[in-house]
């Protein structure tokens, strides 16, 4: 099961910033130390060509990132500080979602050890997303098959209002987004093909009820070639930005079923991250690690991993 990964992915962060800035190497780490991937199976990737990247953000705000030239409003709505080190840490995690779409339509299962930005908007970011890894693939993937069937499952705790605004109006995709419905400081919603939302504070036996009557039904009326998961660590009751009441136990339980779903139906899955902001800050690393774990053993049940 190839996995795909940068050491550029971490970011430079001030100290306290609620964004845990080294999850990305922190959950290589575990995956390697406990012998769930092998070296060989995490590819190494560079930034992504500028012309990808302007299949779907407009060139005024890649200039923006680029050059540091954000005002202070869309500074505060990003939640980063932008520069050149910024646009090149982002445009390497586009890169890895974009192969890892091409590896799961080839191979059945494909991880991204990174991605699902999903609150990034066409001359936008929002909330820790700069650019919109989804729709980067999904566009990639379109240019080489127009009439491929893409469904993106969003189970990150926060709308893929991104996302949703990006490619909810196209017939070839399907957007699922399952997330807490009311939230303080909630951002701009933009409707997706089916929006279901969780009361604050779900536990996890609602929650999962919930997803897997939903997300069947999604899959009633969109029959996809490949599906792209935001999974999401921030589910868990001690995120401190996800609403949620979930267990490591129930988060378990959301992997296991969705992963052997798709793969059992022979359906190609793109696993990416999503968000995470866990107070103890190794447990967000340790979710995401749980949830390749989960796909790296069920793939090899099916001979693909």
């Amino acid at each position: 099961m190839r996995c795909f990964y940068s050491s550029d992915l971490d970011l430079d962060l001030p100290a306290n910033h609620p964004f845990p800035k080294d999850k990305f190497s922190a959950s290589r780490d575990m995956l390697l130390q406990n012998g769930i991937l092998k070296p060989e199976e995490i590819i190494d990737v560079t930034q992504t060509d500028l012309h990808v990247l302007k299949r779907v953000h407009e060139g005024e705000y890649l200039s923006k990132i680029y050059h540091g030239a954000l005002d202070r409003k869309e500074q505060i709505a990003l939640g980063l500080p932008v520069n050149a080190k910024l646009f090149a840490r982002c445009a390497t995690e586009a890169e890895a979602t974009r192969q890892t779409c091409h590896a799961a339509l080839a191979e059945g299962v494909a991880v991204c050890l990174a991605g699902g930005t999903h609150h990034a908007f066409k001359g936008r970011g929002e909330a820790f997303c700069v650019f919109n890894d989804v729709a980067i693939a999904i566009r990639d993937l379109q240019e080489k098959q127009p009439g491929i069937r893409i469904m993106v499952v969003d189970t990150d705790a926060a709308q893929g209002n991104g996302t949703n605004s990006l490619l909810s109006d196209d017939p070839r995709v399907f957007t699922y987004s399952i997330h807490v419905g009311q939230t303080t400081g909630t951002k701009t919603k933009f409707n997706g093909n089916m929006d279901v939302e969780t009361v604050r504070y779900v536990e996890g036996d609602m929650y999962l009820k919930q997803l897997f009557n939903t997300l069947a039904g999604a899959l009633d009326v969109f029959n996809p070639d490949l599906v792209i998961w935001v999974a999401g660590a921030d589910n868990h009751s001690n995120d401190l930005l996800g609403n949620m009441m979930l267990t490591v136990a129930d988060m378990q339980r959301r992997d296991d079923v969705i992963i052997r779903a798709f793969i059992k139906n022979r359906i190609p899955l793109a696993i990416l991250y999503g968000g995470g902001y866990n107070r103890q800050p190794d447990l967000t690393a340790k979710l995401h690690r749980n949830t390749v774990a989960s796909a790296k053993k069920i793939a090899s049940e099916y001979g693909k991993g």
